[in-house]
């Protein structure tokens, strides 16, 4: 597939504080209309899933966030205790691994909490179909979300949902500049977008669209591109639980076939113990813990 020797972002300006039943791709084209921006065949709108979240009146009150949580879990991966409460990380309905299921507080009125779009994909092809029959041109749109990542510091957005962008560029098969085959190497496109995107548009800068131009080539005719086949998971998920919690796994069907459930208990309890005064020490956890003295081992 062709590449491109640069490509431009620009924030989309002028975009209301939008509430439930808003019609969030004709506050997009309003916005584009009143701007310098004249949209190409080949552009791609990033879109804050918060404003469509907003629009679909996925909005809950605060206190019932936790509730909200585990209703929006299909399945915990992990969860830390630490000094502000709990921190869970989950696979939510929409099939992704993140933080509290998606649900969130900033960026929404106090005493709220927004819930995540129930069909990300099926909200991006709505948005897409009506600016492509509004501007006469095939442009593609990208519904994104903050996400942490297990080993790196920080967040960056990622696609968790797609409409007429090629989501994964497979160079599998191909050759790399010495001649080398490429086995397993796939290029998370819209992930690399919704990140781009989110340089522009930012955190807390009333800013919830950015369009990319200059990358028409991951532009599809179809908008039947989901962002849900970037979710790794079932079988192909080789991180399925947290570190505690596959040991109290291990240590369960260990149990089962005889091993002593005193050590089972000690050595999990042990761990728990070393992550807790890790996050009050600001020191790593050790290593492991002997069993059933809930301390850390250095």
């Amino acid at each position: 597939m062709g590449t491109s020797a640069y490509f431009a972002v620009y924030a989309v300006e002028g975009i209301p504080e939008v509430i439930e039943g808003d019609d969030v791709a004709e506050l997009i084209g309003t916005a584009i209309d009143a701007s310098d921006l004249v949209p190409e065949a080949g552009d791609i709108l990033v879109v804050t899933s918060k404003i469509v979240s907003k629009a679909e009146g996925r909005s809950v009150l605060a206190d019932d966030r936790e509730t909200a949580i585990t209703a929006e879990t299909v399945r915990v991966v992990a969860t830390r205790r630490h000094p502000g409460g709990v921190t869970r990380i989950v696979e939510n309905r929409q099939g992704i691994v993140q933080a509290a299921a998606g649900v969130d507080s900033s960026n929404t009125p106090a005493g709220t909490v927004l819930l995540l779009p129930i069909d990300p994909d099926a909200s991006a092809r709505v948005i897409a179909t009506a600016l492509r029959s509004r501007f006469g041109v095939e442009v593609g749109v990208v519904v994104s979300d903050t996400l942490g990542r297990a080993w790196r510091e920080g967040q960056t957005d990622a696609a968790i949902g797609s409409a007429g962008v090629r989501v994964l560029d497979d160079l599998r098969g191909g050759i790399d500049t010495f001649g080398q085959p490429l086995i397993v190497t796939q290029i998370a496109v819209a992930d690399e977008l919704a990140a781009a995107g989110d340089l522009i548009k930012g955190k807390a800068s009333g800013v919830p669209v950015a369009l990319v131009r200059g990358l028409s080539h991951y532009v599809t005719p179809s908008l039947q591109t989901p962002a849900r086949a970037l979710n790794r998971t079932g079988p192909g998920d080789m991180f399925r639980l947290g570190t505690d919690e596959a040991l109290a796994e291990g240590f369960e069907k260990g149990r089962s076939e005889g091993f002593d459930q005193a050590f089972a208990e000690g050595f999990v309890a042990g761990r728990t113990a070393g992550l807790e005064e890790a996050h009050r020490s600001g020191r790593p956890a050790g290593s492991t813990a002997s069993p059933g003295d809930g301390a850390p081992v250095s």
